[in-house]
C-alpha cells in the first residue's frame, strides 16, 4: 500500500486516545542524488517536535518553546548507531525487494505510549521501503509478547531467534523513561488548551451558481476535535463532506476544515450551522453561517491549503521532501539563521 511519511505519521498520531501519551522517533534515510541529508530524524513527545538530527550537521538538537536550547542527549542508542542501521537495511531491501533505480527512501517509526491511567502501553515499530510497508512490530508488556505483520522477508530474524524480541523487551522500559522524563520537562507545551477558533464561511461557485459551506476550525490543542457542519440543525451525512483532514499549524497548534457543496435552491432552504467540541471548551460551539472573509480567516486559507496538498501528494521522493522541508521549517530558529545549514 502505498504511504507517504507525513500521511502514516498522522494516522498513527490519531490511534493514540486522548488523555494517554506518546514518545516516537521517525527516522529517514535516502540513497540517491538528492538535496536533502541522507539521514534524518525527528522526536515527537504527543504531537510536538521537540528534537531534530541530521547527518549533515551530526548534532541531536533540542527545540524549545523560545527555539533550539542545547544539544540533546537521549542515551543508549547513538544516532550514529541508527543512521548506520537505516543505511544497511536500506541496502539489504534494496536486493532483497530487487529495486534497480538509483533512488531509495526507507523510513521507520518507533515509539512507546503511556495511557491515560498511567498504565504502560505498548512499543511499536513500523518500517516502509519506497513507499511500501513492509514490517509492523508491537511489543506487548503485560504479556511480554511481540507481534509482527511482516510483508519482507527477513535472513537476520530466521538467524537470531527471539533476537527481536530481546531488542524491544530492552528498549520498552528505555523509551518508557524517556517519555516520563520528557512529558515532565514539556508539560507546559504538552498539557496546554488552546481553544479553537471557527468560522462557517460561505463562497459562491460561478459555474453552477451554487455555493461552498466550509466549516473552518484552527489554532487549536491538542489535536483532538469533533468538527460537524448541519443542515436544519442535522449532521451532514460523511459522503457529502470534502475535508476533514487534520492539519498542523506552524505554531503547535492544529486546524482543521469541513465543506459542503450547495445548490443555490438548497442555500435558500436550508440553515447551515457548524458546532465545535474541544477539550478547552466547556460547553460546545455553534456558528452561524457568515458571508464575509476576515482577515484572519484569509491568512489561514493559504496554510490549509498547502499542508493539504503536501500531503495528498504522490511519489516517494515527494514525501522526502515534504518531510525535509517541515522539518527545517519547525526546526529553523529564525529565517536569517536556519538550523540546518
Amino acid at each position: 500500500m502505498r504511504l507517504l511519511f507525513l500521511s502514516y505519521l498522522f494516522q498513527i498520531f490519531l490511534t493514540v486516545k486522548s488523555g494517554s501519551h506518546s514518545f516516537w522517533m521517525f527516522s529517514t534515510f535516502i540513497k540517491g542524488e538528492t538535496p536533502f541529508p541522507e539521514y534524518q530524524a525527528i522526536y515527537m513527545l504527543d504531537d510536538i517536535p521537540f528534537a531534530y538530527y541530521d547527518s549533515n550537521d551530526n548534532k541531536l538538537v533540542h527545540r524549545g518553546v523560545n527555539g533550539p536550547e542545547r544539544t540533546l542527549d537521549l542515551g543508549h542508542v547513538p544516532q550514529e548507531t541508527i543512521y548506520e542501521y537505516m543505511r544497511s537495511r536500506s541496502s539489504y531491501l534494496r536486493q532483497l525487494l530487487n529495486h534497480t533505480n538509483s533512488f531509495h527512501v526507507l523510513q521507520k517509526a518507533a515509539g512507546c505510549q503511556l495511557q491515560g491511567n498511567d498504565d504502560v502501553g505498548t512499543l511499536m515499530s513500523k518500517d516502509t521501503f519506497n513507499g511500501e510497508t513492509g514490517e509492523v512490530r508491537y511489543y506487548d508488556p503485560q504479556s511480554d509478547s511481540i507481534y509482527t505483520d511482516q510483508v519482507w522477508p527477513d535472513a537476520v530474524d530466521s538467524i537470531w531467534v527471539g533476537s527481536v524480541h530481546l531488542v524491544f523487551a530492552y528498549y520498552h522500559p528505555l523509551c518508557i523513561e524517556h517519555l516520563k522524563t520528557n512529558l515532565e520537562k514539556e508539560k507546559n507545551r504538552v498539557l496546554k488548551k488552546m481553544m479553537p477558533r471557527v468560522r462557517l464561511l460561505q463562497k459562491t461557485l460561478p459555474d453552477s451558481g451554487g455555493a461552498k459551506v466550509t466549516c473552518l476550525a484552527t489554532g487549536f490543542y491538542p489535536r483532538h476535535i469533533n468538527l460537524t457542519l448541519h443542515r436544519d440543525g442535522q449532521p451532514v451525512s460523511d459522503h457529502q463532506i470534502t475535508g476533514g483532514e487534520l492539519l498542523p499549524n506552524g505554531d503547535e497548534t492544529y486546524q482543521m476544515r469541513k465543506s459542503l457543496d450547495v445548490s443555490a435552491e438548497e442555500l435558500q432552504h436550508h440553515h447551515y450551522t457548524c458546532t465545535a467540541e474541544h477539550l478547552s471548551l466547556d460547553n460546545k460551539l455553534d456558528i452561524s453561517l457568515d458571508h464575509e472573509w476576515d482577515s484572519v480567516t484569509t491568512s489561514i486559507v493559504p496554510s490549509v491549503l498547502i499542508a493539504a496538498g503536501l500531503v495528498c501528494l504522490a511519489g516517494v521522493g515527494v514525501g522526502a521532501l515534504v518531510l525535509w522541508r517541515r522539518t527545517r521549517t519547525v526546526f529553523q530558529v529564525e529565517a536569517h539563521r536556519p538550523l540546518c545549514k
